[in-house]
């Protein structure tokens, strides 16, 4: 057995952290990362560029290779699009809290509330949707805010990817490879 901290990590347990060409993680809720086999394809293909490897190495009969453990691509992709609006992108805009009663859940104790009820005209959509647990979207019912009194504590909006990018880096995943921690959280902000 090796003495290095990788060498004996399966291939499976070596993802590449995957930047954006100015070295931004492309997502960071759920964080961006590639299988081994992508990363190698993609660094075959010359899409992107390796910033820091593990140390494990995948050979072939005429070939040795550091495995990536970060990448970045070498064409920048906008985060200035409008992102989907999935029921996960609601409650990463809504920072996974209920808009009524304030508390923080995981995203399976959680729903999405029609500020205007679906059955009153409410559409299905940014501007309409608020995050809310089982027990304030019970409350609220079919009612209008005004009728329960209960009023979110945000106003929903249509949120920019750079917001949910954001608002994910406040939730850290479970693995962090120590080669990734210079590019997670580069942005905080230093305790003094």
């Amino acid at each position: 057995m090796s003495g290095r901290p990788d060498a004996s990590l399966p291939l499976s347990a070596c993802p590449a952290l995957v930047l954006n060409a100015d070295y931004r993680p492309l997502s960071y809720y759920p964080l961006s990362v590639w299988n081994w086999q992508d990363a190698v394809k993609a660094i075959f293909l010359d899409r992107v560029e390796v910033v820091s490897h593990y140390d494990r190495v995948i050979r072939s009969p005429g070939f040795e290779m550091r495995l990536p453990s970060v990448i970045a691509l070498r064409d920048y992709v906008s985060q200035d699009r409008r992102p989907p609006f999935t029921r996960f992108n609601v409650f990463l805009r809504d920072r996974f809290t209920c808009q009524y009663c304030g508390g923080r859940f995981s995203a399976n104790e959680l729903t999405f509330d029609h500020l205007v009820p679906r059955s009153r005209g409410g559409r299905t959509c940014w501007t309409n949707i608020v995050t809310a647990c089982a027990d304030c979207n019970l409350r609220k019912g079919n009612r209008l805010p005004e009728e329960c009194g209960m009023h979110p504590r945000t106003r929903p909006f249509v949120p920019t990817l750079r917001q949910l990018q954001r608002n994910g880096a406040a939730f850290p995943p479970n693995y962090l490879h120590e080669s990734w921690r210079d590019f997670v959280y580069w942005d905080s902000e230093l305790e003094p």
